[in-house]
């Protein structure tokens, strides 16, 4: 080791950052999503309980360590999947009018069709997180259209607009009663314009 020179700064490692090295933990964090993503898609139920850093791994191409080093655990690597799948489907629970929920339903169920899964089952934190901002959304929206119908009025509309594109809703049309995809997508939109011109036209649920 060679000593410092008397009066000289300490010599302090430098930090390998690099934007070659950030471009390389911007791809591998992309593949780790991407895996994610398309793992969803295959699993059979709803269940994300099989969606780990364990499975992924090799989707991706890369170790369980890798997958920990950008995700700490399976709550922030369900989530990332889960943002990625949102920005798949084009939809934002958060922005949208009432007058256009017929067309968000048509979009939730077209990508509903893309997954494998049939059979509801409990849905982990990640999957809680985004029904809870789906369901505000909704009840912002009838809130805006109907804002002198009485909370309870709001909140049952607001309740069957929700059920409307729920993945059970979708499954129960496809599979219970064997609907097409166009099929099943005209009766939800449907269902989903009476309730709106119900809103519209003041009549309350």
């Amino acid at each position: 080791m060679v000593p410092e020179e008397s009066g000289s700064k300490p010599v302090r490692k430098r930090k390998y950052d690099s934007p070659l090295r950030r471009r390389q933990l911007a791809e591998t964090r992309e593949r780790i999503i991407a895996a994610g993503a398309a793992l969803v898609h295959e699993l059979p139920t709803w269940d994300w309980r099989n969606l780990t850093a364990r499975a992924v791994a090799p989707r991706a191409g890369v170790s369980v360590r890798t997958v920990h080093r950008h995700f700490p655990n399976e709550r922030a690597l369900r989530d990332a999947v889960l943002r990625r799948l949102v920005e798949e489907s084009g939809i934002d629970p958060n922005h949208f009018e009432l007058a256009d929920f017929h067309r968000v339903t048509a979009r939730a169920f077209a990508y509903l069709s893309s997954f494998a899964a049939t059979t509801e089952s409990p849905r982990d934190p990640s999957q809680e997180a985004f029904n809870a901002a789906k369901k505000a959304g909704v009840l912002a929206a009838v809130r805006r259209a109907a804002p002198d119908w009485p909370e309870e009025a709001q909140r049952t509309a607001a309740a069957i607009l929700d059920l409307a594109w729920d993945p059970h809703t979708h499954d129960h049309l496809r599979r219970h009663w064997e609907l097409s995809r166009e099929q099943s997508t005209r009766a939800v939109t449907w269902l989903v314009r009476l309730v709106q011109r119900a809103v519209a036209s003041g009549e309350l649920p």
